[in-house]
């Protein structure tokens, strides 16, 4: 519990260094930069960002800044919640400098990073188990986004519902701790108002259903674009060789996009806000288009561009070689996205519904859609927004968004590279217990070895002194050859006659499922279920090392889990 308010407490504190780094950059550019050229150099100023983030990353750190909350969910999968500490304050720098200079990405990633990475170190400080860091990564990841948004219900959410903390008793009250510590840090800092300011217009009415649903399923379908936009350019940018090639080729496009479209440029707070109060005169300042303010349509067309293009600028920015979050892209285009909507339906005829509680409920149902976290979207935006009398229209849209984009997307997009490489483990708790069985201390070397060369003679008398019913045949230098099978020889095994004219090559075979010492637990409880198997053979570099058995798997895999299970 008092570790718990210590990182709520720190992350709280990176939260308003990463906030106020970011300010600084950016009022320092605004300063330097005259109005006549200012436009001009935005377009650069995010090449110039992402380059000093590299020239950071490889003359400093000498190591890969991951992204912030797949880092988190790779950590807990790939080494048991242990973090590097370079990560406690690599990813402010980074992140700051990117989001700073105008890079298309959000700041709540890297504040989760970070945070997580002083919940990791500061349990490996205190030689804490593997159990009690997990715990204080969750503690570290609520306490960010408490602090980020100020919205500490919601983080505990996301906590469970995106990093999949169990939640037990023993989790619950260090969670409330972390969160409460952490959300009045940011109070004391940066002041008790709601991050988005919003005004109600009007309560739900059942009249409006069908618009909402209309809304959540519009939500899903962008939610998979977006995944998929993102997946592809990552594939696209891991293709290109050599960190000043991703820049120079990241950085054109994302200068081009911003060029044609300014809101492109930073995370959108300021966008988002506007669109929450229904004012889209954002598409038109500093913009080619700025003589067509007054038209509707290319309004429609812009905002459509907008939701588009978003997902490119932040991949684009993120392959290049920025560092940063997609929590505030996706509220970018969640609330663009129902602003956008809101303005077809009125187009259509449809005159009475509010701009503003649509823009509202577009964010809930990227974020429901996007992250696969109905609940996070609907707590989070009524708690940043202050808008709980639209809880109902809230879950309506949350609900249906998540329900399509789960037709198309079997993983969220924090999950689906670790999915792919098999590196989640977060998400399904069989397969988080079977990841930290270590198959060096289940291997078993009581089985006696017979040499290839030796006769059924040999054999028996081997046999005669095993508790064993099978015996690796092994050559003079070790090298695994197959397995004899007492049942397979009990017909000649008392025919003394044969016991120096059959030898042990021809009794023997090669065993289904064989098994290495860098297979994971999961691929190993694989062979067992389709070879059917008792015993498997550990073979590494074609020496025989020993045997794993069903058995003791299965009791160390019901060890862990009773282990896990107590609150």
């Amino acid at each position: 519990m008092i570790l718990s308010i210590i990182i709520g407490l720190a992350a709280g504190f990176v939260a308003v260094i990463i906030k106020n780094s970011v300010h600084f950059i950016r009022s320092f550019l605004h300063n330097w930069t005259n109005t006549d050229q200012q436009y001009y150099l935005y377009l650069a100023f995010p090449m110039i960002g992402v380059l000093l983030v590299i020239l950071f990353i490889k003359y400093f750190i000498k190591q890969p800044v991951r992204h912030g909350i797949p880092n988190v969910l790779y950590r807990i999968s790939k080494s048991n919640g242990r973090i590097k500490a370079h990560n406690m304050y690599s990813s402010i720098i980074t992140s700051a400098l990117t989001v700073g200079f105008g890079g298309s990405v959000g700041l709540e990633g890297p504040t989760v990073a970070t945070s997580a990475s002083i919940g990791s170190n500061i349990g490996r400080l205190f030689h804490m188990n593997y159990k009690q860091i997990i715990l204080l990564l969750g503690c570290a990841c609520s306490a960010a986004m408490a602090a980020i948004f100020k919205a500490p219900i919601a983080a505990i959410v996301f906590s469970l519902e995106v990093i999949m903390l169990d939640l037990t008793m023993a989790s619950l009250i260090p969670l409330l701790l972390a969160s409460a510590s952490a959300v009045l840090t940011s109070y004391f800092f940066l002041g008790q108002d709601v991050l988005y300011p919003f005004d109600v217009e009007g309560t739900f009415q059942m009249a409006n259903l069908p618009y909402y649903i209309s809304l959540g399923i519009i939500a899903g379908l962008f939610s998979s674009y977006f995944t998929r936009i993102y997946v592809y350019i990552e594939k696209l940018f891991s293709k290109i060789k050599g960190d000043y090639k991703k820049l120079i080729t990241g950085g054109l496009i994302l200068g081009v996009l911003i060029f044609f479209i300014p809101s492109l440029y930073g995370e959108g707070y300021e966008t988002i806000n506007s669109c929450l109060s229904g004012d889209y005169s954002y598409l038109f300042n500093n913009s080619l288009f700025y003589s067509y303010k007054d038209s509707l349509i290319v309004a429609i067309i812009l905002l459509f561009s907008l939701v588009l293009f978003k997902v490119v600028a932040t991949s684009v920015t993120f392959g290049s070689g920025g560092v940063g979050g997609i929590f505030a892209p996706t509220l970018f285009i969640g609330s663009n996205l129902g602003l956008l909507t809101a303005l077809v339906f009125k187009q259509i005829g449809f005159n009475n519904i509010s701009t503003n509680n649509f823009a509202l409920m577009g964010m809930a149902g990227m974020l429901a859609g996007v992250l696969h976290a109905p609940l996070t979207g609907i707590f989070l935006i009524a708690e940043i927004t202050g808008g709980y009398q639209l809880f109902i229209p809230l879950m309506i849209t949350a609900t249906f968004s998540y329900a399509t984009v789960k037709i198309f997307e079997t993983n969220s997009v924090y999950t689906i590279q670790l999915a792919r490489r098999k590196e989640l483990i977060t998400h399904d708790k069989d397969k988080a217990i079977l990841s930290l069985l270590k198959i060096d201390k289940l291997i078993e070397t009581n089985f006696n070895t017979i040499e290839i060369d030796k006769t059924l003679g040999d054999l028996v008398k081997v046999i005669s002194k095993s508790q064993r019913n099978i015996f690796p045949v092994i050559d003079e230098n070790d090298i695994f050859m197959g397995v004899v099978f007492v049942n397979d020889i009990r017909n000649i095994i008392f025919k003394p006659e044969l016991y120096d004219s059959t030898y042990v090559r021809d009794m023997m075979f090669m065993p289904t499922g064989i098994v290495h010492p860098e297979d994971s637990m999961e691929d190993i409880a694989q062979k067992f279920h389709f070879t059917g198997n008792f015993n498997l053979p550990v073979i590494k570099d074609g020496k025989y090392l020993g045997f794993v058995s069903r058995a003791k798997v299965f009791s160390a895999y019901r060890r862990m889990l009773k282990h896990f299970s107590e609150d």
